[in-house]
């Protein structure tokens, strides 16, 4: 049975220790043995066999300098007050480099006890005697059963009836064997609890404490509890659960993906929050299965209807779309152009310090800084604008020429689509660069605003981070959706934008085009650039560390030594996978009805998603500090926040920027008498319907095109055109335009 609760903030008293003004001997050797390392590559205990490790302090074995004393004063009294408090040490000089000096740590049984009591941990009664099976889940279970991980290797999890810890009352509690009775996750997380509160330096008023600050400082050069035995092979140490080693082949492991996640073990390897956050991504991956479905089920109708449309087959009709003459799409260069020019476009079916005073000036100067960085956003969003006006009057006049010579390729690639792939691909680059930067100005802000708890720190942060990436990734998406195309003027009068630049105008195919390619390459960009952080980057640390450290293969190499190797856990956790799903779940939901395969590459991403973490993790990384967790913190009111934004977004896509309601009043009204002379509802008709028709001699000389197409002249061309007439000069003066 899983209680979890988060984990409360206690006061804890520092030890005062006297000011040490002498030269010190060597470390290890003054307060704790160094011991020889005896051979045991997958040992999780001190040299005498008996006493477990339950964390790992590693620094660096510096000589007598001035500039290194105050280091060894401090490593110093840290050990003091670990020892004074009832921790027991036992050091061991590095095999691979003789400078790295290893601290183990071990908490013995009184002071698990005591610590057990203080932070509340919930500890089992008895065995849960209640039967919670049925006949129908015993009938599914045996056509799941395949889809779990074996229970051979991972035995089912016996559930007990549990209470908080209290040390008074041992003899309540289920105690088999007082060496397993408290897991490694516990006795770590106990073990990081009093390592995050020894003080180190106490002068007067001023109490220095926490090894998390001398990490910082490079006192320290890590602190990290152990991971069981090597990830691909199984421990021969008898008293090895080998954890590690069934979490990779039943989870991590590629020939798994299919399996569902064991979170049991999960839990009790990483501890409560690591459990809580994948349980959440595989629900949340569930969850998309259906939307995906959906998707997948509007974009394939699509597709194989995309023939027989009568939208695509009037637009395409030489005698409907190429009679059609449409005016130019922006000032001078740009010319005039044929309807079926824009054929294939018409082919994609829109698928519908805590004083008040203090506290208050803190966040207020955070408040004023995120403003101004959401600003900075808004303001490049605006530089893309520009970018996209004026690259396309340069796409309008040489694209075509450039590419006359493909033939296949010249109705793909309009002025329009190269235009909104080149932008969303600046966009994008935009996008990460200013969440670097941004990422270290929240971090900055947010430790200034001095939070009083962890819980407050991450939740502050998570606020920030969000808000700006929100406006980040989807300032531009929301502009193609709500915006764009809907301020054009008319021929002859067009608006400008800074008084310089013709605002511009949708794809012929539709606004949900461009919007539908900025979300694939922001969607699958951002996959990419993920992978290429979360995976390749700490793969190749840890091949680069091993290389520059090889040792002959004659060495045996201790476990803690093994994983000290490995890539250090960030401060802030799970913050960005949380992050990643979070911006994705915006993706998914808030543009959906321009993009109905969104779902579909959300979930293909999430299924290599949750075993890439699970294999990061594993593999990659030292094994993280198990903490509590009550719930997924301050994303879920987001989540909701996003969730009911996505109502109204694709409502408004729905209303004002596709033609889905255009079209359904044309096809029950406008197509049929007495507006229509069609004797029943059809779709045909609707493209000249939609149109209206302009005198070119209306255009000013700001707006006339400079050339015109060779056919616009032509005797030929007049007698197709049938709604088009000449003056007595013989050009054609009127030409169609879209309604504006």
């Amino acid at each position: 049975m899983y209680d979890i609760m988060e984990e409360e903030e206690f006061e804890f008293e520092a030890v005062e220790l006297p000011d040490i003004t002498v030269e010190l001997p060597d470390i290890a050797s003054c307060f704790y043995p160094q011991a020889e390392f005896n051979g045991k590559s997958d040992s999780l205990f001190f040299n005498d066999g008996v006493r477990r490790i339950d964390f790992v302090l590693v620094y660096e074995d510096e000589d007598m300098k001035e500039i290194d004393k105050n280091r060894m004063f401090q490593k110093r009294k840290v050990s003091a007050s670990l020892m004074k408090m009832g921790m027991e040490l036992e050091a061991a000089r590095s095999v691979v480099d003789e400078k790295l000096l290893f601290v183990k740590v071990h908490m013995p049984w009184d002071m698990l006890c005591t610590y057990a009591e203080v932070l509340h941990i919930k500890m089992p009664i008895q065995p849960n005697d209640l039967s919670t099976t049925s006949s129908t889940f015993n009938f599914l279970s045996c056509i799941t059963k395949h889809f779990y991980p074996s229970e051979d290797l991972i035995a089912k999890e016996t559930e007990y009836f549990t209470a908080p810890f209290e040390k008074d009352r041992l003899e309540y509690f289920y105690v088999k064997d007082r060496d397993l009775f408290f897991t490694p996750s516990m006795r770590s997380r106990m073990a990081y609890y009093i390592l995050s509160r020894a003080p180190y330096e106490v002068r007067g008023n001023i109490k220095k404490f926490g090894v998390t600050k001398l990490l910082d400082g490079g006192v320290y050069k890590a602190a990290y509890p152990l991971h069981d035995c090597r990830f691909n092979v199984r421990s021969k140490e008898d008293e090895c659960p080998n954890e590690r080693y069934l979490l990779y082949n039943e989870w991590a492991h590629p020939k798994s993906f299919y399996k569902m996640q064991p979170l049991d073990l999960i839990r009790k390897y990483y501890g409560e929050k690591i459990g809580i956050y994948f349980a959440w991504l595989g629900f949340y991956t569930a969850m998309l299965a259906l939307a995906a479905i959906v998707g997948l089920a509007c974009f394939i109708y699509g597709y194989m209807t995309q023939e027989t449309s009568t939208w695509s087959k009037e637009v395409c009709d030489p005698l409907i779309g190429g009679n059609i003459v449409m005016c130019p799409q922006c000032d001078k260069e740009c010319t005039y152009w044929r309807l079926n020019s824009t054929c294939e476009s018409s082919k994609v079916k829109e698928n519908v310090p805590y004083t008040a005073c203090g506290r208050c000036i803190r966040v207020s100067l955070g408040i004023g800084t995120v403003l101004f960085w959401i600003v900075l956003i808004l303001a490049s969003v605006v530089a893309i604008i520009v970018y996209r006006l004026a690259v396309f009057f340069s796409f309008s006049t040489r694209l075509q020429s450039d590419l006359k010579e493909l033939e296949p390729f010249k109705e793909y690639v309009t002025a329009q689509m190269a235009t909104s792939v080149t932008a969303s691909i600046i966009s994008f680059v935009v996008i990460m660069v200013l969440n670097i930067l941004y990422e270290r100005v929240a971090i900055w802000i947010t430790d200034f605003e001095l939070p009083r708890t962890k819980t407050d720190y991450e939740n502050s942060l998570t606020l920030k981070m969000f808000l700006f990436q929100f406006v980040n990734y989807y300032s531009s998406c929301f502009y193609i959706a709500f915006v764009k195309g809907k301020v054009v003027g008319y021929p002859g009068q067009p608006v400008y934008l800074l008084g310089k630049y013709r605002n511009e105008e949708c794809d012929p195919g539709g606004c949900l085009i461009e919007l539908t390619t900025q979300l694939t390459v922001i969607m699958g960009g951002k996959a990419i650039w993920n992978n290429i952080q979360e995976v390749l980057l700490p793969w190749m640390k840890n091949l680069i560390f091993r290389y520059c450290t090889r040792v002959g293969s004659e060495k045996v190499i201790p476990r803690w030594e093994q994983d000290y190797q490995l890539q250090p856990i960030g401060k802030l956790g799970l913050f960005y996978e949380y992050l990643e799903m979070v911006i994705q779940f915006g993706f998914v939901t808030l543009f959906v009805a321009s993009f109905p395969l969104a779902p579909v590459l959300a979930l293909v991403n999430n299924l290599f998603e949750i075993r890439v973490d699970a294999w990061k993790i594993i593999t990659q990384f030292r094994r993280m500090v198990p903490e509590k967790a009550q719930d997924i913190g301050a994303w879920q009111p987001i989540l909701q926040g996003v969730a009911i934004l996505a109502v109204a977004s694709n409502a408004m896509i729905i209303a004002f920027t596709s033609d889905m309601i255009p079209r359904l009043v044309y096809y029950w009204s406008f197509s049929v008498y007495p507006y229509g002379d069609h004797s029943s509802h059809t779709m045909q008709g609707y493209i000249n319907n939609t149109l209206s028709v302009f005198d070119i001699q209306d255009f000013s000389n700001k707006s006339r095109p400079l050339q015109t197409p060779y056919w616009f002249n032509n005797s030929t061309t007049y007698i197709e055109i049938s709604d088009i007439h000449q003056d007595t000069t013989g050009n054609m003066n009127t030409v169609s335009t879209t309604g504006m």
